[in-house]
This record gives C-alpha cells, structure tokens and sequence, in this order.
C-alpha cells in the first residue's frame, strides 16, 4: 500500500509570460520605429534624443513585465503589449505634430506625453503591487459613490474649475492642469459594481412586466435615475456631451450585465434620449452640436470662429487624404487639422496611416476590450466580474464615442482617444484601468484550490467507493435483472463507521457499510 508522504499531487507552474515577451518586442517595435521614420522623413535623420526616449519606452514595458511576473503571473499576457503599442504610436504622431512648426500646433508636446506615460504606468503598477486582491475593493462601495460625485463637481467650484473651449471640466492644482472625470469613471464603476452585486436579484426579479418588458419597481429605479440626473447635470453644467454619454452609459450597461434585463437597456436608452432631446431645446451648445453633426458643410456652420464645423471638416480631408494605405509619417499635412494632437489624432493618423491604420488602431483597441471582458467571464466573484465589464466597456464606449464623432456617426464630443492623445488626466487614469484588468485577469485563469463540476480538490484524499446495494436474489420478487431494488424488498440497513482512508478504525473519514448484523445472504454484493 502506498504512504500518503510517497503521493506526488500534480502542481501547476507559474507561467514564465514568453508570449507576453514576444509581444511587447514587436509593440516596441512599432512605436519606436514610428518615431524614428517622423525623424527621418522630416530631417533626414534620427530625432533628438531618439535613443533615451526608446530606452525610457522600452525600459516601461521591462518594468511593468516584471511587475506582472512576481505579482500578476497569471495575468493576460495581450493587454501590456497592445497598450504599449498604442501608447508608442500616440507619442509617435505628437512628436511628428510638434516639429511641423504649424502655428496651431505649439501646445503638441511629446516629451510632456512620455512624462505622464511614465507617471501612468508607475501608478498602475504601484497599484498592482499593493492590491493583491481586486475584491478588497469592494468594501468601499458607497465611499466610491461619494468619490466620484466630488470629482465630478469640482470643476464647477469658483477659482478651480477652467473653462476651456466652452467646456467647463478641468481643474487647475498648482499650475497643473486636471480632469476629474477621467477618474471618477473609475469611482463609478467601482460603486456600480459593489451595489448590483448585492441589489441584482431585486432588480432581475422584481416588478411588473409590461409588453413583454419585465420593469423594475419605482423604488428601484432610485439609482438609475441618480445617475441620469448626475449626467444631465455635467452636460448641462460643464457643457461635456461625452462625459455624460460615457458615466449613463457604464451604468446602463453594467445593470444589463448584472441582471440580464432587456427592459434596462430600454429604459437607459428611453432616458438618455429624453435628456439629450431636452438639453438640445433648451441649451444653446448642445443644439450647435447636433447641427454642426448634421451639416458640416454648410458655410453658415464651417464659417462660425466658435463651435463650427472647421475642425470636423478638416479631418474627414485628412482621412480622405489618407486613402486606403496613408501618406507616410511626416508626409502628409495633418498639423492643418485643429488640436490634431489631442481631440483628433484618430484623424490625424489616417492621414498618414490610412484606412489599413485605422483599422490596426481600431482592432488593439477590440483586443484589449475582448480580453477584458474574457477575464470578466472567467473571474470567479460577482463584483469582479461586474468591475471587468464595466471596465472594458467604458474603455469601449469611450473610444466608439471618439472615433465615431470624427467620422460623423454621431455628434462630436470632448472626450481624448486612449493611450494615444495627448492628456495627463486620460494616461493616468487609463493607465489605472488596465491596472485593474490585469489584476482582475489575474484571479481569473490563476488555478483555484476549490473543487470544479468532477474533480476533487487538491489534497483531499480520494473518496472510497459506495458499496452498491442489491435487494434479495430469487424469484420471490426481491430484485429485478438490472440490480434496481424493487418496492417493499428487505433492503439491508446501512450504519457509517469511522475509519481511516486505509481501512483503519478511529479516524474520523466516514465511510458508509453495511451492518455486520445483516446475513451474509442479503449483504449487497458480499455474497458472490
């Protein structure tokens, strides 16, 4: 007989992350290779300061592989890389926008850009490090709620609050400049995420069903129709059409998740649309959006020195200059689009990088979300599943809100593309959110000690077989052929003794047998 010290019980190894190695070679490869064919095609020549800049990029990524090695290890392996990738060509089309020496591109500063990557990424993997795990976050639920109403308060106070090109959603700290909601999304999802987990069952199954619509109840309704308040105050008050589509739109989305109710999704979308109806009526510069959207090219609109249509139609001539393969870096003229280096650097890479570009761009962009919302599906808690969606889908919606008002399929927004236009406040708090999705992912594919549907956990000793109970043999009616014992046949009574795994008597494995005041003749399967 075998001793339990002589068992080997299979372990499975830390994974060594050569995947993820791989991939942040070739994501390196793209943005420093960017940056060096700017310099080359517009000075002929390697940029300033070309090998630190790639040093200090490359030297992130090590770090951060690090980082997810001794913490994280079974973290994703895809979403550093693409971030990376983004990330390196972000800087890329900024440096290219800042030695065009145009006049409307002097704020372009790439080398502020690489500082606040740094500073992002140095965040996001403090916080890895710290947080072991995602689920302590969950204890701060409704400080969480509170966060994030203050943050996005805070540009309305008198001598803090900015007001810049009519949108009032910056803060000035120290001669920094700041924006509150690119963190306070982080805020809400938290709380979204810690309230549906424990309120989902009465949002799913409550209240009554109208037109085949299951509706919640009125005092149910409290937290949606909070949060549709809160995002019509920031478009009626900080005039940000995209903030305000970005925080409903995470809520809507993260009830869907949490209740699987379509009637969520109508009722969210009913309300938007109620909201964004009224604030067009009533508020002058969300009515010019909407015009601006639907008639670019009219002179009364392309024309107007405040909330034309100047900077949309220039960056569909840029794309349309793009064609299906771009220009090449530094050979188009995207420096003509306004703020080409925050707003619309989306356009202003499809000027050089064409269709085939976008497309790359765009498709990163799916990747990191798809493998956010995989995590989402593998994690094993509610609130960790529900804090990965949202996640993923506010980075999602965030970049559909973008590119779509560049493209004109929906009306244009403030909000900054991810990883790739120029904002402190975007990097570090999207910065933070991957943080968050690798942690997420982490716990999701790291091996769990808790049994799955046929398998026993690691450790416990394999239970012994259940004798199996046959009824008296004969023809007297006892037990058919199949062995089943048939009604009111003289089954034998079965007590549990305690014994040990190997059979010794006095540990307290129980075992269920047969009494041994039962004759040989009716013991199942003992008489043969």
């Amino acid at each position: 007989m075998t001793s339990p010290s002589s068992t080997v019980e299979p372990r499975q190894r830390r994974p060594l992350r050569i995947a993820e190695v791989f991939l942040l070679i070739l994501a390196l490869g793209g943005g420093i290779g960017g940056f060096a064919m700017v310099g080359l095609s517009i000075r002929g020549e390697l940029p300033d300061q070309f090998w630190f800049r790639s040093m200090l990029l490359a030297a992130t990524a090590l770090v951060a592989h690090i980082v997810l090695r001794l913490r994280a290890p079974w973290a994703d392996q895809v979403i550093l890389p693409a971030v990376v990738l983004l990330n390196g060509i972000g800087l890329s089309m900024i440096w290219r926008l800042e030695i065009s020496d145009a006049t409307g591109m002097a704020p372009a500063d790439a080398a502020g850009n690489m500082q606040a990557t740094l500073l992002g990424a140095i965040v996001a993997f403090a916080l890895l490090w710290v947080l072991k795990d995602h689920r302590w976050l969950r204890r701060y639920t409704y400080t969480a709620m509170v966060v994030g109403l203050v943050l996005i308060a805070l540009p309305l106070i008198p001598g803090l609050g900015q007001e810049i090109n009519g949108a009032r959603i910056w803060i000035s700290v120290g001669g920094f400049s700041l924006q509150p909601a690119e963190f306070a999304k982080i805020a809400f999802a938290v709380f979204f995420a810690g309230y549906l987990v424990t309120n989902r069952d009465t949002l799913a199954l409550a209240g009554p069903k109208i037109f085949g619509l299951q509706l919640p109840r009125l005092r149910d309704l409290g937290p949606i129709l909070l949060i549709w308040a809160a995002s019509l105050a920031v478009l009626i008050l900080q005039r940000d059409l995209g903030t305000s589509l970005l925080f409903f739109g995470l809520f809507v989305a993260m009830l869907y998740q949490a209740t699987a109710r379509s009637s969520w999704i109508v009722l969210g979308l009913t309300l938007f649309a109620a909201g964004a109806l009224a604030a067009a009526r009533l508020f002058p510069h969300v009515g010019a959006r909407i015009d601006v959207w639907l008639h670019p090219f009219d002179a009364e609109y392309y024309d107007r020195e405040v909330g034309g249509s100047y900077q949309l139609v220039q960056g569909q001539f840029s794309m349309a200059n793009g064609g299906l393969f771009g220009t090449g870096w530094g050979e188009g003229r995207p420096f003509q689009i306004p703020y080409a280096f925050s707003d619309f650097i989306y356009a202003a890479l499809g000027e050089e990088l064409g269709l085939t570009g976008l497309a790359a761009v765009v498709l990163t962009y799916l990747l990191i979300v798809q493998r956010g919302l995989k995590s989402a599906l593998s994690v094993r808690d509610g609130f960790g599943k529900l804090l990965a969606g949202g996640l993923a889908f506010a980075m999602a919606l965030q970049v559909f809100v973008v590119i779509g008002g560049i493209t004109r399929i929906i009306p244009l927004t403030g909000l900054t593309l991810p990883f790739m236009a120029q904002g402190g406040s975007s990097l570090l708090a999207n910065w933070i959110v991957i943080a968050l999705l690798l942690r997420i992912s982490d716990s999701a594919r790291r091996p769990s000690d808790l049994p799955v549907r046929g398998q026993v956990s690691a450790g416990a000793p394999a239970p012994e077989p259940e004798p199996i109970l046959v009824g008296p043999s004969g023809a007297d009616g006892g037990t058919p052929a199949d062995g089943t014992p048939a009604a009111g046949s003289n089954l034998p009574r079965r007590r549990v003794v305690d014994r040990d795994p190997h059979g010794a008597p006095g540990d307290a494995a129980p075992t269920e047998h047969i009494g041994t005041d039962v004759p040989p003749e009716h013991r199942g399967g003992e008489s043969r």
